[in-house]
């Protein structure tokens, strides 16, 4: 995974967020950005490279000098992770990455990073379809590409008659 630049500042998650990294043990720069993608990620030592919430502690050293995948950060996911790293699902002892949420598949496994009462998301972007329920990996929209190809999607099978495709 290639690290992004940060297209704004770097920000503080939270007031007091500093003395709670400390406390936690956290690396004292473990700072908050937005992705390319408009995702909270996490802010490089060298105030430049964002990377995606879901490319820390993932065994690889995305970072120039491997912060993000610092012993203190890893030690024991999620509890040792900043907060904006993290969201949690519908099932209090399940979580995921925070830019896992609102990105149209179902991480939780019960649709909660897709749709409220736990999450908020915008509606279906333009290359999605909205259904009333869905199958598999999606909540409530489905890519386009997957109308009108023979396979149910969408429990009311809206995805095969009256989804117009891609």
């Amino acid at each position: 995974m290639q690290g992004t630049r940060a297209e704004l500042s770097a920000h503080s998650p939270s007031r007091g967020a500093g003395n709670r990294r400390h406390e936690q043990g956290l690396p004292p720069g473990a700072q908050a950005c937005i992705t390319l993608t408009n995702r909270t990620g996490f802010l490089c030592h060298d105030q430049r490279s964002c990377i995606p919430a879901s490319g820390v502690c993932d065994g690889v050293r995305t970072c120039t000098h491997g912060e993000d995948e610092d012993e203190s950060l890893c030690r024991d996911v999620p509890q040792s992770l900043p907060h904006f790293l993290v969201a949690h699902c519908g099932d209090p002892a399940s979580w995921i990455y925070s830019d896992q949420k609102c990105d149209g598949t179902n991480n939780c496994g019960d649709c909660s990073d897709e749709l409220s009462p736990v999450t908020v998301c915008p509606p279906c972007g333009p290359g999605w379809w909205r259904c009333p329920s869905t199958f598999f990996k999606y909540c409530d929209c489905i890519p386009r590409h997957l109308c009108r190809d023979h396979v149910q999607h969408c429990s009311d099978w809206s995805d095969e008659y009256a989804c117009p495709g891609p």
